[in-house]
């Protein structure tokens, strides 16, 4: 405890402490509160310092000694066991000459050592031993496997463990040969946001994005099962914080058969004839479903500019065909595939011009029915492409 007033002048004594009494020749005994010396009733240097036996304080307190404490560790570390056991057999002389503790830990530690060596020798004698480093190494091999969905790349198939949620930690890559969940079509980086932003504009971008990249990866949409769908993994808060801004989009199951088979139709697997046809009628095909929400009745305008775009698309898919060379058996089925886009996409000029809601109506089911419904079936089964989603279901 402090005392209750300042300390006068250190070679004076505090103020509130009588002196010693003259007539004790000796004075009380040193160290009391009546005999505080030039420095008060307190030991000015450091912790010790007169609060035990002797004239420098207290004897020192006995260390632990370091042998015993390496040995303890060593024959824990099971690929260690002869260290522990020499260093466990070291230190226990060494406690007794220097009077030092440890004694329980280094004899702990030959213990551990002792067991771990003869199990070694057992491993080694019996084979053991090697099946456990096969083992390992399969352990590894496993582990390599699996990834954090932020780093799939393009073009590798996954198995995730459970059903797909929209943060996932741990997927397995794995032979797209083989029943999988999922197929990585590409990614982005999340840009514009100095903070995190919350699910929601993530969401939104990536699922403007991923529809586009997944388009441009799977470009024969009809060799696309029923039950995929376009799907990524976005970051969460805790990844935003630690710098993570990659959003993966996938073409997965979430029920239903697993996938067999790569879905991957771009310019690295398509041949000229495949690829020239796919990038026309897909053409058509995206301006189809870019259908606005709201009907004509409710916003007659945005529905005339969307007949106008899908009327756009016929006249450059037609185009497209025809200024392309066709041989062997897919040039009579796309001439006849050009010849009704030629046809289609006089209808939806007539339903872009309409007048009013009313002529709009008029014209939707001309137009829609004028517009070859599966874009070409014989075309597509004489380029090797797929005629509906069947036939990915049935390969």
């Amino acid at each position: 405890m402090e005392p209750s007033q300042p300390p006068q002048d250190p070679q004076q004594p505090r103020q509130g402490w009588p002196a010693p009494e003259p007539s004790n020749p000796m004075g009380p005994q040193a160290g009391s509160p009546y005999n505080p010396g030039p420095y008060g009733p307190y030991a000015p240097y450091g912790p010790g310092a007169g609060l035990g036996p002797g004239p420098y304080g207290a004897a020192p307190q006995p260390t632990t000694n370091g042998m015993a404490i390496a040995s303890l560790v060593s024959g824990i570390v099971c690929c260690l066991p002869p260290l522990g056991l020499i260093f466990g057999l070291i230190a226990l002389p060494q406690i007794k000459k220097k009077n030092q503790t440890g004694k329980g830990l280094a004899v702990a530690g030959i213990v551990l050592s002792s067991i771990s060596c003869l199990l070694m020798v057992l491993g080694l004698v019996t084979g053991g031993f090697g099946e456990m480093w096969k083992g390992f190494k399969e352990g590894m091999d496993e582990a390599a496997k699996s990834k954090s969905a932020f780093s799939l790349r393009k073009g590798e198939c996954f198995e995730v463990d459970g059903k797909l949620e929209a943060y996932t930690t741990d997927v397995e890559i794995v032979d797209c040969a083989k029943p999988h969940d999922g197929e990585v079509v590409g990614g982005f980086k999340v840009t514009g946001f100095d903070k995190w932003p919350g699910e929601d504009p993530i969401d939104k971008l990536a699922e403007e994005r991923c529809a586009e990249i997944s388009s441009a990866y799977a470009m024969d949409s009809w060799a696309i099962p029923e039950h995929v769908w376009d799907y990524y993994y976005i970051p969460s808060r805790q990844s935003w914080r630690t710098g993570d801004r990659s959003v993966t989009c996938t073409l997965a199951v979430e029920d239903g058969e697993p996938l067999k088979g790569s879905l991957r139709a771009d310019e690295s697997t398509l041949d000229p004839h495949q690829l020239t046809y796919l990038q026309n009628l897909n053409r058509v095909e995206n301006a189809v479903f870019e259908e606005p929400d709201e009907d004509a009745d409710e916003d007659f305008a945005a529905n005339k500019a969307w007949a106008a775009r899908v009327h756009t698309s016929i006249v450059e898919a037609g185009k497209g065909l025809r200024g392309h060379h066709w041989s062997g058996t897919s040039a009579q089925p796309v001439a006849e595939l050009g010849k009704d886009l030629d046809a289609a996409a006089k209808q939806w000029d007539k339903l872009a011009r309409s007048a009013d809601a009313d002529a709009y109506w008029e014209m939707y089911d001309v137009a829609f029915e004028a517009l070859p419904a599966d874009l070409g079936a014989d075309a597509r089964a004489a380029l090797g492409l797929a005629r509906d989603a069947e036939d990915s279901e049935s390969a």
